[in-house]
């Protein structure tokens, strides 16, 4: 494959529970269906991010020669811009999903990360007005 025009941003999250993962996605942060493969692997899209979600049984979930296991969590994580942190906050507590941290300001912004039913993180950002 080599198609570099390609809008699309991949990005793999190992996950406990793959359906688990796909709920999580499609119903608290508007993300769509793509392939699902339960309890080994589904994808999910939102613009043209393209959430991979391989579980423990997924080929991403094996072992590497050195013994290693990949796991879920860690801190690299989903930017997704908001226009209104405080709401999208606030509905996402009231729907239980669990925050490392509360809001905070930077020089560029408001952000605050919280983690999926694996412990993934998801930062949400709300960038500065100038």
């Amino acid at each position: 494959m080599n198609d570099h025009d390609d809008p699309t941003v991949h990005v793999r999250y190992l996950v406990d529970d793959v359906q688990a993962a796909v709920d999580f996605y499609t119903t608290h942060l508007g993300f769509t269906l793509g392939t699902n493969f339960p309890p080994a692997f589904a994808d999910v899209r939102r613009g043209n991010l393209r959430l991979l979600l391989s579980g423990p049984q997924s080929s991403a979930g094996r072992p590497m020669p050195d013994g290693r296991t990949p796991q879920p969590g860690g801190w690299n994580r989903i930017h997704l811009v908001v226009d209104d942190i405080e709401a999208e906050s606030a509905r996402l507590r009231a729907a239980g999903v669990t925050f490392r941290n509360e809001v905070i300001t930077g020089p560029g912004g408001r952000q605050t990360v919280f983690d999926d039913p694996a412990g993934n993180p998801v930062e949400l950002f709300q960038p500065a007005r100038p």
